[in-house]
């Protein structure tokens, strides 16, 4: 669905041969770009004629809004988890999983976590949008705590 590419090695005439690498584009799809500048990396992801970036886009912009240290933001919606995470002004993972229900949802959560090795215990994780409660207390098992940054759009 996208890919990060630092902005030292970013060439807009190679957009789509560096979204190639990492997923299929067909002749047909538009190939977009937008920069991310905290992070020093430009985002290539197949434009939905929308003109709006994908979800993770937003999820990057708001990231270093998180007072944390360890930083956990994520979006769910649609079938799709959308999940950044940061250490300070080091993005360590952004990504996003099929996640049909919030259960899978937590899966790939907790996945990231332990692939990075952070504890949730001493973790706030934040949803760009509001969840049910159902899952917030769902995490609330697991996490320092919960926070919604948004009501749902």
């Amino acid at each position: 669905m996208f890919t990060l590419v630092p902005v030292n090695f970013f060439n807009p005439a190679a957009a789509r041969d560096a979204l190639s690498e990492v997923m299929q584009v067909k002749d047909g799809d538009k190939v977009d770009y937008k920069e991310i500048p905290q992070y020093g990396a430009e985002l290539i992801y197949i434009s939905d004629g929308t003109l709006l970036p994908p979800e993770i886009f937003f999820i990057l912009e708001e990231l270093p809004r998180c007072p944390e240290y360890n930083k956990l933001l994520c979006s769910w919606k649609d079938g799709i988890l959308w999940l950044a995470v940061a250490q300070g002004k080091s993005l360590l993972l952004a990504n996003c999983y099929p996640a049909q229900d919030f259960t899978t949802a937590q899966y790939y959560i907790f996945l990231a976590l332990k692939s990075l090795q952070l504890n949730p215990e001493v973790t706030t994780i934040h949803f760009r949008h509001s969840l049910p409660e159902d899952a917030q207390l769902s995490l609330y098992r697991y996490f320092k705590s919960v926070e919604c940054l948004t009501a749902v759009s």
